[in-house]
């Protein structure tokens, strides 16, 4: 039986970008309180289009997706947390614009998914708050992305 099953298309495409890059995973990781969070912004173009269409995501030279995950750390498996998430993209005008983040649960998995549109090398600074049952953590970092030739 050949079924579809999106997420592992998703989960691929962000492991094998943060690969190619060059990234360390280290790097996309950070320990905040009790919770462990992964996170990723990559172009939407890296998406296949099955992936993009699933997640009603529009792939577009000009437009970034973030992936952020966070994981239970006081248990043993490290479970998925779902938790609260807003937060903001700041570029270095000073542009500030509110991401919206979309929650996806699939089996034992939830992420948190949003976009953000940008011109050609545009580096945005992110400020993620998190929130675990009242437990408010903040989430930093950098992120250029690049228009597609």
């Amino acid at each position: 039986m050949n079924m579809f099953k999106p997420w592992l298309l998703l989960v691929a495409c962000l492991s094998l970008v943060a690969t190619a890059s060059g990234q360390q995973q280290e790097q996309n990781v950070k320990q905040l309180g009790k919770m462990e969070v992964h996170y990723i912004g990559i172009p939407t173009t890296f998406l296949t289009p099955e992936v993009a269409q699933s997640y009603k995501i529009e792939r577009s030279r000009y437009r970034g997706l973030l992936n952020i995950v966070a994981l239970d750390t006081t248990k043993e498996d490290t479970p998925a947390l779902s938790v609260g998430i807003s937060g903001t993209a700041t570029n270095l005008v000073g542009q500030t614009f509110t991401l919206k983040f979309n929650k996806v649960t699939e089996g034992e998995a939830i992420y948190y998914l949003a976009t953000i549109d940008y011109p050609n090398d545009e580096t945005y600074r992110f400020d993620i708050l998190i929130n675990n049952n009242g437990d408010e953590q903040q989430l930093k970092f950098t992120q250029k992305f690049y228009v597609e030739e």
